[in-house]
């Protein structure tokens, strides 16, 4: 230390302090205005720990940064150079003075000497490297081409050269200590500057104090620049980013993605209920609307651009920059924050109400002392059609451009690559609340979706009555809540089937595949039907909050209603649609409803992986995978779809940008709802990179495929297809698909008779009734039909339609009914004695709650009335209904069977009238142990293989011949109410064609009961086809079908088959040798107990043959239960 370095030192230190009071001064400006924001809710600061976890992960390992690679390695060193150098930086404060000063202890530390040379040279690299990629992106190549594009570059210059000094200065002051031999550590501490200092060797003391020098006062001056602009993010982020990143909306570290903020006033999140426009903020009208959090994410952001590369707007010419976006409401917040300090407030209309006299005029005086220049920004609106600062009339330009802030797709890109977890899409959908709740100013295309979600509950505006269209396309029974099943009980799934999955034609196919594959894996599953509305995606992302809530609450109520009976674990959704996903299982739990949630990938790869679906063919087509935005970047599902495709043998190509980094389709944000007007289509763009992707492949002979698994994006890249290759060689040889297709289609390939599983049982346990010991004449036959009923055989795939024998597959021709018998007289008079009907009014049927009868419904005469006195006696002895009741109905929720083939024409119809009688059984047959699940006789049993023999039928009880028409009386357990429900009228067995059937001329009906050539209901009557050959009257007499075969000598002749479901094949006869004969368990009756909680043992309800009614056994011409007439 001599004169010269003390005087060296004391101006460099009066200097410091000079730039330090400047950055101080900054700092608290900064602070000031970050201020100026609305409250946040408290959980932006707890829990503190896991907050304080993420930000040391996010900080140390540069979880965000190393998105980039080499950005992020390189930024790392600068990182760790300025912040753990900061030691040495400070260090340099004793070296202007004394060129032997090290700091006390450690500063002779091998491992202190150390890390300062690795920090050192780490900074010099790794700015370097950041310099270079700068320049290699610089917008002097085409600008869209440059995420640097719109940065500021003398601010991102000028940081960049001080930091490569302060490295470098780093390196200089140990090189001239080794150099002028003030000190000597070890090789291994100096691997660098020791073999560097010998290009010096000599070197004066002073060069010590001159490097020193430099090292401080580039940081001073630094310092002094930095804090007189408070708007340079790139050199603020250093401070910045590590209350931003703690303050992250999510508290577990994930990104502001999934759910859409809740619109927050003051820090309360406001509801349609409570909110006052007149002093809540709806969303962010004015900059003094944005939360201070928004605030401190505006100062944040580095301009570095990684939004911007990667947003979808802004890559195919859209005005919408993310970055650019959130630098304009930086600039336009930091400069009206001296209004805002100040006190000044305006109202919606733009008068002055902050500043005011006591008469409530504005306080000229106050005002004159705010700069012009605040007073002239706070006097912009945040969002117009003139953009900029062009003078319109006198007034500066709106802050943010209309077609900026309606071409965000809300796909979360921004978010996924900010490195400071900056909240683009928040602020977004926050701009757009306060133009639709008051300003009334969006899209006109909006104002139809808005119109219709609010009256019709869904967006394209149909009837809800046309929700369960779809079902009736399928060729298995679906139940519907409300109309089919009153309880969720012993279900697993509710199948959220969403507007796009009802209403629009392609997304259909993916909602019927996905029903078809759980139905196959034996999945238990109801929908809602016309109980189900639009989640509301579109309306928040669209700014109509209160729209969104409205639909949410009547969503919640209902399926609060669906979930009454179930605990919280059982509360299970499989949704079609990525945005139905995000809104119920993200946003729904905002307004205090919390369900289980899963995509229809994740549960159909699930089952793959359990083997409840097997892929049984590889497909071996060319396909490529599209990310939906909602179902990959906002909930991190991207292993399950590809996954799926594997199994199912699809060679997977995938596109450039894929994963988290995907493309768009163009469909989110209610873009869907809107015209691309400017620049490329963005469904273009990505269809454009599918094609090439497939390259090669396309033009042969196998189409090849784009899959999704999202059905706004399947609409979307569909067009886009079309677009790209109508009136090309190509066209038709690209199709776009849902993962489920492909699934499907690789399950069912090669093999026409799909094993079916039925129904999952489900794991809400119930003990089954202990059935009521039965006479020793009917034990054996039990046992024999037990045995017989125990393996089973691969049944055929279900015809198409309502699977009804005899009915017709839709689009065939009608099948002509069979010639009718003669009506019973007796049955009239005995009608009308019987009680009305309830519940749906079928014969056999109860009203809910009500316990079913398994007595089989009596056959159909000629004038379809369905009447007898013997019937009415034998009513009167039937125990009270469960269930639903319904002859040859099955449980709601099981998997539907295949309809027997439709018997020959040229059959003789007085050959099935005599088997009929022969299989006859007089009301004084002995009482059976009580039918289990819904009771209901006849229930459903594998078909023969298609063209086998039918199997024998049951050999007659003596009475029956003489009794004639007569239902079997069955000890069922009594239900006070539903007693005259058992009994239906009989204008419920009224027909629906123009000739009637009997049930003694023809076997009795599949699907729903009707019998055959009966109408499908809802479906056009077909001219009546000429009667068949006429029987003789004691063959055509209607008798009940047997449902007590007393010939186990009998054996069927058509081959069994084998359930899907092994676990529970033949139960029934294995756990109940008690049952009656009637009670003849098919393997495949793997369907029942998960409906009401019963095991399969409790489902050992027979038929004869294939004759007994199926589905909800509604007589012939019924329509079908919950839909209009």
């Amino acid at each position: 230390m001599n004169a010269t370095t003390i005087t060296i030192g004391t101006i460099a230190a009066v200097i410091s302090l000079f730039c330090w009071a400047l950055f101080l001064r900054g700092v608290w400006t900064m602070v000031r205005a970050i201020a100026q924001g609305q409250r946040v809710d408290s959980s932006r600061y707890f829990p503190i720990l896991p907050r304080l976890w993420t930000m040391l992960k996010e900080f140390v390992g540069h979880t965000r940064m190393v998105k980039f690679r080499t950005v992020g390695w390189a930024h790392w060193l600068v990182m760790f150079g300025f912040l753990i150098g900061a030691i040495f930086w400070f260090e340099a404060y004793g070296q202007i003075f004394d060129p032997h000063f090290h700091w006390p202890v450690i500063g002779a530390w091998n491992i202190y000497i150390f890390a300062d040379e690795v920090l050192g040279l780490g900074t010099v690299i790794g700015i370097t490297v950041l310099m270079i990629i700068r320049q290699l992106n610089h917008p002097r190549v085409p600008e869209r081409l440059s995420r640097f594009s719109g940065s500021r570059f003398g601010a991102a210059y000028f940081v960049e050269w001080v930091v490569l000094l302060e490295g470098l200065g780093m390196v200089f002051v140990k090189t001239f200590k080794i150099s002028a031999g003030l000190e000597d550590p070890p090789i291994w501490t100096s691997f660098f500057t020791h073999y560097f200092a010998q290009l010096f060797e000599g070197s004066s003391e002073y060069w010590v104090t001159g490097a020193a020098v430099i090292k401080l006062m580039s940081g001073m001056i630094w310092l002094a620049v930095v804090g007189s602009n408070i708007d340079w993010g790139v050199a603020w982020h250093r401070f910045a980013a590590f209350f931003n990143i703690y303050l992250k909306r999510e508290a577990d570290g994930g990104v502001a993605l999934g759910a859409a903020k809740p619109m927050m006033s003051a820090g309360k999140v406001l509801d349609m209920e409570t909110a006052d426009p007149d002093v809540d903020a709806f969303g962010a009208g004015k900059a003094e609307d944005f939360s201070w959090k928004a605030w401190l994410d505006f100062t944040t952001c580095t301009e570095c651009g990684r939004c911007q590369s990667q947003c979808p707007a802004w890559n195919t010419g859209k005005p919408l920059s993310p970055k650019l976006l959130i630098m304009s409401l930086r600039d336009h917040a930091q400069a009206k924050a001296p209004y805002l300090i100040a006190g000044g407030r305006t109202d919606m209309g733009g008068d002055e109400v902050g500043l005011v006299d006591a008469d409530g005029n504005p306080d000229e005086a106050k005002l004159a002392k705010i700069p012009e220049a605040a007073r002239a920004e706070a006097a912009r609106k945040l969002v117009g059609e003139s953009a900029g600062t062009g003078a319109i009339d006198g007034e500066l330009g709106a802050v943010i451009d209309t077609e900026t802030l309606w071409s965000c797709t809300t796909c979360g890109a921004c978010v996924e690559q900010c490195p400071v977890d900056i909240e683009h899409v928040d602020h977004i959908i926050d701009m757009r609340r306060y133009q639709v709740l008051i300003e009334s100013d969006f899209p006109t295309e909006l104002a139809g979706m808005f119109k219709n979600l609010e009256n019709k509950g869904n967006p394209w505006g149909q009837n809800s009555s046309a929700r369960t269209n779809w079902i009736d396309e399928m060729d298995i029974e679906i139940p519907v809540f409300g109309q089919d099943v009153e309880s969720f009980e012993g279900f697993e799934y509710l199948f959220w089937v969403g507007c796009a999955g009802a209403y629009e034609d392609r997304a259909k196919k993916t909602t019927k595949a996905v029903a078809e594959l759980l139905d196959i894996a034996a999945v238990n599953f109801l929908v809602l039907g016309e109980g189900e509305t639009c989640t509301g995606d579109s309306a928040r992302r669209a700014g109509n909050e209160f729209l969104f809530q409205m639909l949410a609450q009547q969503n919640i109520e209902m399926m609060n209603e669906v979930f009454s009976t179930a605990p919280q674990q059982r509360k299970k959704i499989v949704v079609t649609c990525a945005h139905c996903f995000n809104a119920l299982g993200n946003e729904y739990p905002q307004l205090g409803a919390k369900y289980e949630v899963v995509h229809h990938t994740q549960l159909l790869n699930r089952l793959v992986r359990e083997k409840r679906l097997v892929p049984v063919a590889p497909l071996g087509e060319g396909v490529t995978y599209h990310d939906p935005c909602y179902l990959g970047r906002h909930n991190k599902v991207y292993d399950a779809p590809r996954e799926l495709m594997a199994a199912s043998g699809s060679n997977l190509r995938e596109m450039p940008r894929h994963g988290e980094r995907s493309m768009c389709c163009g469909a989110g944000g209610a873009r869907m709802w809107m015209e691309e007007q400017i620049g490329k289509r963005i469904n273009i763009d990505r269809v454009d990179e599918a094609l090439d992707t497939l390259g090669d492949k396309i033009g042969g002979d196998v189409p090849q495929k784009v899959a999704t698994g999202c059905p706004f994006c399947r609409v979307m890249l569909t067009d886009g297809v079309t677009a790209r290759t109508s009136g090309t060689e190509n066209e038709g040889k690209v199709e776009v698909v849902d993962v489920a297709q492909l699934l499907l289609e690789s399950v069912t390939r090669g093999a026409p008779e799909v094993k079916r599983g039925g129904r999952f049982l489900g794991p809400i346990p119930k003990p089954a009734p202990e059935p009521e010991p039965e006479p020793e004449e009917e034990k054996a036959p039990a046992a024999a039909a037990a045995s017989a009923g125990a393996t089973t055989e691969a049944k055929p795939k279900p015809k198409v339609g309502l699977g009804m024998k005899g009915g017709k597959k839709p689009g065939a021709a009608k099948a002509a009914p069979a010639d009718s018998g003669e009506t019973a007289s007796g049955d009239a008079a005995a009608a009308e004695k019987k009680p009305a009907a309830k519940g749906f009014g079928m014969k056999g049927g109860k009203k809910p709650g009500a316990a079913a009868s398994s007595a089989p419904a009596p056959a159909a005469d000629a004038g379809s009335t369905e009447t007898g006195s013997t019937e009415a006696a034998a009513a009167e002895k039937k125990p009270a209904a469960k269930g639903f009741g319904m002859k040859g109905g099955k449980k709601p929720g099981a998997a539907a069977k295949s309809a027997a083939p439709a018997p020959a024409e040229q059959e003789s119809s007085a050959a099935v009238a005599d088997a009929a009688t022969e299989s006859g059984e007089t009301s004084g047959a002995p009482k059976k142990a009580a039918a289990k699940g819904f009771a209901m006789s006849g229930g459903k049993k594998p078909m023969k293989k298609p063209g086998g023999a039918a199997k024998a039928p049951a050999q007659p009880n003596a009475a029956a011949a003489d009794a004639g028409v007569t239902a079997p009386a069955e000890n069922q357990v009594d239900d006070a109410d539903s007693a005259p429900d058992a009994a239906a009228t009989a204008d419920t067995e009224s027909a629906g064609s123009v000739s009637a059937v009997t049930e003694a001329s023809t076997a009795k009906a599949k699907g729903f009961g009707m019998a055959a050539g009966k109408k499908r209901p809802g479906a056009k009557a077909a001219a009546a086809a000429a009667p068949a050959a006429p029987a003789t009257a004691p063959e055509t007499t209607p008798t009940a079908p047997a449902e007590e075969p007393t010939a186990p000598e009998a054996p069927p002749t058509a081959p069994e088959t084998t359930s899907t479901a092994p676990e529970e094949t033949a139960t029934a006869p294995a756990e109940e040798p008690t049952a009656p004969a009637e009670d003849e368990t098919p393997a495949a009756s793997s369907d029942g107990s998960a409906s009401n909680g019963s095991t399969s043992d409790d489902r050992t309800i027979g038929e004869v043959g294939a004759s007994k009614a199926k589905g909800f056994g509604l007589a012939a011409g019924k329509k079908r239960p919950g839909h209009r007439s």
